[in-house]
């Protein structure tokens, strides 16, 4: 979410969700986010880790307020910017990003997945499709979001294997990205 050192980590927990053990979710939550930079993080120490690093830890209890009968919204703190990302499951089980810094989307999560951000114009899906393609890097899914016509968008690629760092480069090269992330989940 952020490669700055993060100051909070805000969750909100909402709908049927809310009414869980959020003590275990919580958990869950920070483990998750601090593994980026530490993967000896695990469920027991990421509370004491958080706090040594002086990260404020914060929740949210709320009824449901959209039409997902249940989400989790993390949003991370730092010097510079508030990031957030919230997700569901679906019916089928599956996880699946519903909004990422404010954009609505719909986003299902595999275990190797492109992430980038770019101004809303023109080209960007060819460039990525055929960036991809020229690499060999077969296309799962493919989810557009943008906050308005012109403005901030972003682009969540779910891919069958692992990108190459190289394919990275050629992205960010083209000056029509300002981030261009690999992504890697464990997905069952």
């Amino acid at each position: 979410m952020t490669d700055e050192p993060i100051k909070a980590i805000n969750i909100l927990y909402d709908g049927s969700v809310a009414n869980m053990n959020l003590a275990a979710l919580n958990q869950a939550v920070i483990a998750g986010v601090l593994k980026a930079h530490n993967p000896d993080v695990n469920l027991v120490s990421a509370p004491v880790v958080a706090k040594d690093k002086g990260i404020q830890i914060s929740t949210t209890r709320q009824e449901k307020t959209g039409v997902f009968d249940a989400y989790i919204k993390v949003t991370m703190v730092t010097d510079k910017r508030e990031r957030s990302v919230a997700g569901t499951c679906f019916s089928d089980g599956k996880p699946r990003f519903i909004q990422i810094k404010g954009i609505n989307i719909d986003a299902e999560i595999g275990q190797h997945m492109l992430y980038t951000t770019n101004e809303d114009v023109p080209g960007i899906i060819g460039l990525l499709g055929m960036t991809m393609g020229k690499n060999n890097v077969n296309i799962a899914n493919f989810t557009l979001g943008r906050s308005g016509v012109g403005q901030d968008a972003i682009a969540i690629l779910y891919l069958d294997q692992p990108i190459d760092p190289k394919v990275i480069e050629t992205l960010e090269g083209t000056g029509m990205f300002q981030q261009v992330k690999a992504l890697q989940f464990d997905v069952a």
